[in-house]
């Protein structure tokens, strides 16, 4: 299954890279007090690295794993300046770290993607004891975001802490047309449709911006369980 997702993205990394939502600052604050200064992250379905690098800007020695080339060739950008980091080019179901070697798995954006089972027993491998598994979402009011961190989320973890964090992000026109054609399910210029998809964002554009600015108030949903 995974490696049919593996390339749902391919052509889309730099709209990706571009327009996804960050995480806010209160997000990253919390979820490193949960851990050591010496903790190791792996993070898994890393994509362009947006969630990565507010790990790597802390110090931290952090392993971004990520199965999409398109995505890769963003995510070597984005880490370029943090020479702690390590890319590692495999799905998150079988990741290729070390047995025992991470203190903290994150998934950002990403668990919907997976094989749950297959990733439960991944992580099983490569987590040392007392380790912490998390995914952050961030969910978008109507949007498929928040069927995939509810769904997923149900299903992966037992009995999770939750918490969440306000994250509005105000997107100019240009902006809006790269966050709206950077989904799995966008079609991409050459495809049937894809004209239509884009005289669709922009009316949306039209309707909702407020002196050119259209706001999508986010909420960053961050799920973790103790293993």
């Amino acid at each position: 299954m995974f490696n049919i997702n593996t390339e749902l993205f391919t052509g889309k990394a730099k709209q990706y890279a571009n327009a996804r939502p960050d995480y806010p600052k209160e997000a990253i604050d919390y979820i490193c007090k949960l851990v050591s200064n010496s903790a190791i992250f792996a993070d898994i379905g890393a994509g362009t690295g947006k969630f990565t690098k507010n790990i790597a800007e802390r110090g931290y020695q952090i392993y971004a794993v990520e199965p999409n080339k398109d995505m890769m060739l963003q995510l070597k950008t984005t880490l370029h300046n943090y020479p702690q980091t390590k890319i590692i080019e495999a799905p998150a179901e079988a990741t290729t770290l070390s047995a025992k070697s991470i203190d903290i798995v994150v998934c950002a954006q990403a668990m919907h993607w997976f094989d749950l089972a297959k990733f439960a027993e991944e992580c099983r491998r490569i987590t040392k004891p007392d380790s912490i598994i998390m995914a952050v979402y961030n969910v978008v009011p109507g949007g498929s975001s928040i069927n995939h961190s509810r769904l997923s989320t149900e299903i992966f973890f037992k009995n999770p802490i939750i918490k969440e964090f306000p994250n509005p992000i105000y997107y100019t026109r240009e902006k809006w047309l790269e966050y709206m054609t950077s989904h799995s399910y966008d079609p991409l210029p050459n495809d049937v449709g894809y004209a239509n998809h884009i005289k669709r964002i922009n009316s949306r554009f039209d309707k909702e911006s407020i002196d050119g600015f259209l706001c999508l108030n986010i909420l960053t949903k961050v799920y973790y369980e103790k293993w």
